[in-house]
C-alpha cells in the first residue's frame, strides 16, 4: 500500500482530534475531488514501519480520538488487504480509539467486507459536485452518509451517526 500523507491533530475528517492516513489509489475519479493527486495507486510513499510508527505515536496520545482512513480510497481493490490488516492492528493495540473510513463506495456495495467488523464510522458514497454542500459536517456532498457501523450491524439497517 502507498500513501500520500499522515495528518496530525486533524479536526476536519471525523469527530475530535484525529490522525488521518491519506492512501493512494482510487478508481472513482469524482469530478471536483479534493484529492485527485491520490488517485494513482503508484504515487506517494510506501506504507512501511516508519509510517506505522508515526500512526502509533499519534494514537498513543490521550487527546487523539482515533484515526481516519481517507485518500484516495481505502477500499480501492489494491488497498483492501493492507487496510484490513491496519485496522485489525489498531483495534488490538488501541481498543479505545475509533476508526473512521471514507470511501467512494456505498455501504451497500461494501457491507460484506470483513473490514466492516473493525471500523466505527463509514462515510460512504462518491463525491458528487452538483450536490456539494459546504454546510455538511464531515462530507462534501449531500449524497454521502456518515454511518454508525456498530449500530448498523446491531439493528440490521443503516443507522446514521449523530454528533
Amino acid at each position: 500500500m502507498r500513501y500520500h500523507n499522515i495528518t496530525k491533530d486533524d479536526m476536519l475528517n471525523g469527530d475530535g482530534l484525529r490522525v488521518v492516513l491519506w492512501v493512494s489509489g482510487c478508481s472513482h475519479h469524482c469530478p471536483g475531488c479534493q484529492n485527485p493527486i491520490t488517485w494513482d495507486r503508484s504515487d506517494g510513499l510506501i506504507f512501511d514501519g516508519n509510517a506505522l510508527n508515526e500512526i502509533d505515536d499519534q494514537l498513543g496520545k490521550k487527546y487523539i480520538s482515533g484515526i481516519t482512513l481517507s485518500g484516495g480510497d481505502p477500499l480501492f481493490e489494491g488497498n483492501r488487504r493492507d487496510i484490513l490488516v491496519l485496522c485489525k492492528y489498531i483495534r488490538e493495540l488501541f481498543p479505545n480509539k475509533n476508526i473512521w473510513l471514507y470511501t467512494g463506495y456505498t455501504y451497500e456495495e461494501v457491507s460484506d467486507l470483513e473490514i466492516m467488523d473493525y471500523i466505527d464510522i463509514l462515510v460512504d458514497g462518491p463525491y458528487v459536485e452538483k450536490l456539494r454542500d459546504t454546510s455538511l459536517k464531515w462530507r462534501g456532498s449531500s449524497n454521502q452518509r456518515v454511518i454508525d457501523i456498530k449500530e448498523t450491524h446491531k439493528i440490521g439497517r443503516v443507522v446514521l451517526w449523530c454528533d
